[in-house]
């Protein structure tokens, strides 16, 4: 048995470095191509400064080549051990499918915690500095003056978060209007009590607050080239007092915003940025202020159930392996690439519905989590009974 452990525990460990670096080269190849490899040919960046733009990227792209190396290498290793009759010989022995793949499942295991690491720390940490690297080098992003995914606290009066930025159109928009109490600077908009701004009477935060929420399915970006005046046009918007709570529809509104737009290394980072821990903080600010956190809590949960991906894409991978009964590296991959693809739709349609607190986004990044083990445990014990 113990030979047999060793047999396969090699042939995974081969193969999911294979896979992984595969996947690793194509997604750093996307990112290179469009903001990198420009640089290089003009001469704007030296070969030092682009191989650690690469180093800054391949914790970011490993959050999502670890799980699908993993996946694949499952697929194509236990296909050819079936294709191969080895599993037939294994059976006739009177050893069980179980016993055969607990080492792997002790890998898928291991690498979920790899996998969590990356997720949570290190990748959004060196995004930052990728993105800082970027900006030392000048190059404009391309998310212009407002950013998606992320909550934009650079005009006075105002939180916005957006969905998704497509040049001047601004999709899935929320806003939230701010009041100040007497005594406060407009301006000034804190995420944490500070003096003056803490619980001493009765534990009333004395901090701005949400006034009224505007919420729009798409706005109009609009600048002013000559006065750098900032405007955002809504087709249809709802607004929403907080102190009736009674809901009103308006066409065609226009909402100017205050000029002075920081610098890019000065704005805030995007929610997919942020650590596990700094998601937390900023969900207990937003709280307090009476903002709704659930797009940072859709992004907490992501980074969570994300790191349980290994387990769930090995436990499925095994029987589809050995139901496909294949040899060839085209089967495995077109399998993984399914699967992969159905267990990011549930987190692309969670991330649609972050603004929707009622329809519960961030348990839904849990589904294919606990669809993947369930199924892969079922026909784990199916394979096994046959």
């Amino acid at each position: 048995m113990k030979t047999l452990h060793l047999y396969l525990t090699r042939q995974i460990v081969a193969a999911v470095l294979l896979t992984v670096a595969t996947f690793t080269f194509v997604l750093l190849l996307g990112n290179l191509l469009r903001e990198i490899l420009g640089l290089l040919v003009n001469r704007q960046a030296a070969p030092l400064m682009v191989l650690q733009a690469v180093a800054l990227l391949v914790p970011f792209v490993m959050v999502f080549a670890l799980p699908m190396g993993l996946l694949t290498a499952t697929l194509l290793v236990f296909g050819r051990f079936s294709a191969d009759q080895e599993l037939t010989a294994v059976r006739a022995s009177g050893v069980s499918l179980v016993a055969v793949v607990t080492p792997v499942l002790l890998l898928a295991v291991v690498l979920s915690g790899v996998s969590g690491w990356f997720t949570m720390q290190l990748a959004p940490r060196c995004r930052v500095a990728y993105k800082e690297l970027l900006f030392r080098l000048g190059v404009d992003r391309a998310t212009g003056l407002l950013a998606e995914d992320t909550f934009i606290k650079d005009f006075p009066g105002y939180v916005i978060y957006l969905g998704r930025v497509q040049g001047d159109r601004l999709q899935n928009v929320l806003i939230y209007q701010m009041e100040t109490p007497p005594g406060l600077d407009p301006d000034f908009i804190p995420l944490e009590p500070g003096p003056g701004l803490g619980e001493p009477d009765g534990g009333e935060f004395r901090g701005p607050r949400v006034a009224r929420i505007l919420r729009a399915a798409e706005a109009q970006l609009r600048v002013d080239g000559a006065t750098q005046e900032i405007s955002l046009h809504f087709a249809e918007v709802e607004a929403v007092e907080l102190d009736s709570w009674a809901p009103v529809v308006a066409q065609d509104f226009t909402l100017f915003l205050r000029s002075g737009v920081p610098r890019p290394e000065r704005q805030g980072l995007k929610l997919s940025e942020m650590t596990f821990g700094q998601l937390i903080e900023e969900a207990y600010a937003y709280r307090r202020q009476g903002i709704d956190p659930t797009p940072v809590t859709v992004q907490i949960h992501r980074q969570a159930a994300f790191s349980f991906a290994c387990v769930g894409f090995t436990l499925i991978g095994i029987p589809l392996g050995i139901r496909a009964h294949r040899r060839e590296t085209s089967a495995g991959v077109g399998i993984a690439l399914i699967l992969v693809m159905i267990y990011y739709s549930f987190i692309i349609l969670a991330q649609a519905w972050e603004t929707y607190p009622g329809r519960y986004p961030y348990l839904l990044v849990w589904v294919p989590n606990f669809l993947f083990q369930g199924v892969g445990a079922g026909l784990l014990w199916w394979v096994n009974r046959r």
